[in-house]
């Protein structure tokens, strides 16, 4: 059976749940955990009404920490969310508790599937769940770029005419005010995006990629949809065995962190990461990148 557990179910958490539904999926189970056990039953009775009408059919149900003995897959959304005027960093410390008992609860019940965490700041929370688990580095995988990805696949989308789902670009590094797109190797139809647009917009375009989410937040108060649909992007990757290339965070040996590059995921995790070849002002943004979050996860492990 294909069970998935999410613990959160916020506005992050109950997206994804809905877009799972809304979707065929082969997930057979969803057990719903939140501190507020009247919330989660209504998310659940509501979901349930879906079914008569969804191309998939997943039981939804309310559970606890023991229901993830048995899951292939964990998705963490729980936490404190980013208020106007926060940075993602600005969550470590509140998040990085919660963090510290979810994690342990997950693991008390013998759980040995695949970590899928979306909770800010992404790439610290990411490694936390790594180092609380002891699981495989395959099997922990955040959100990382995918959303920020879709972003800038939208963005360039309308700016050129082309289908979002035929234009080949990513943003790399950390979920954060660090993430960069490597334009070097953005292409569209064999086309270098340099010849197609001009560098003010290029420039214009990552700094609207970056700043959506403080634009999102300040207008309707949180993210929710976007991260819903990559959730599910991820989550099919792994049920279906897809071997689909996601720009996800997962452990960077070289660095001892986790951190977002494209990467080959399938039905154990990160089967393998995918380094794109930067140029020199790209490795400097990349390096930026690191230090950032190796300072956040050295802050964090003197707590």
């Amino acid at each position: 059976m294909n069970k998935v557990v999410l613990v959160g179910c916020g506005n992050v958490g109950m997206a994804y749940a809905y877009a799972l539904v809304n979707q065929k999926v082969y997930v057979d189970e969803l057990i719903l955990i939140d501190v507020n056990k009247d919330k989660c039953e209504g998310e659940a009775l509501d979901l349930n009404h879906c079914m008569a009408y969804s191309p998939s059919k997943i039981k939804v149900k309310v559970g606890d920490y023991k229901d993830c003995k048995d899951a292939k897959i964990v998705v963490i959304a729980a936490g404190a969310n980013q208020a106007p005027g926060e940075s993602r960093m600005d969550l470590i410390d509140k998040n990085s508790v919660i963090f510290k008992s979810i994690v342990g609860s997950v693991m008390e019940s013998g759980f040995d599937g695949i970590f899928i965490v979306a909770t800010n700041p992404l790439d610290v929370m990411t490694y936390l769940t790594l180092k609380y688990s002891k699981l495989p580095y395959n099997r922990v995988i955040g959100s990382g770029t995918t959303l920020d990805t879709s972003r800038l696949r939208y963005i360039l989308s309308e700016k050129t005419g082309v289908n979002a789902k035929n234009i080949e670009a990513y943003v790399i590094g950390e979920h954060g005010d660090s993430e960069f797109i490597p334009w070097s190797n953005v292409n569209i139809a064999y086309k270098k995006i340099s010849d197609i647009l001009s560098n003010e917009e290029l420039v214009n375009i990552e700094n609207e990629v970056r700043n959506s989410a403080y634009e999102i937040i300040n207008k309707k108060g949180a993210t929710a949809y976007g991260i819903g649909m990559c959730l599910v992007k991820i989550t099919n990757a792994i049920i279906e065995d897809k071997n689909s290339i996601l720009p996800v965070s997962s452990w960077d040996e070289e660095n001892e962190i986790c951190i977002s590059t494209p990467a080959i995921v399938c039905k154990n995790g990160v089967k393998e990461k995918i380094f794109i070849p930067l140029n020199e002002i790209e490795k400097d943004k990349l390096i930026n990148s690191i230090r950032i979050i190796k300072e956040a996860i050295k802050e964090e492990e003197i707590i």
